[in-house]
């Protein structure tokens, strides 16, 4: 784990210990989750599948992108 800093205030020994505690209980779930999608097999979607693709892809005009507009694609 990287080491943390204060950068303001003064927390009590308690309060430092209370957010620490916190943060790792955090990365703690998110690791086992990570660990238990990898078990079952379930990863990033596929690109066949992605449906985003379907979508009309972002238009980027250029010079002379007036001209070309209606030309055959």
């Amino acid at each position: 784990m990287a080491p943390i800093h204060v950068l303001h205030g003064q927390p009590t020994p308690e309060e430092l210990a209370t957010v620490l505690a916190v943060v790792q209980a955090r990365a703690a779930a998110a690791q086992a989750a990570a660990d238990a999608a990898r078990l079952a097999g379930v990863g990033p979607a596929s690109p066949w599948n992605d449906r985003a693709r379907l979508l009309r892809p972002t238009l980027h005009p250029g010079v002379n992108a007036w001209r070309t507009a209606g030309w055959a694609r």
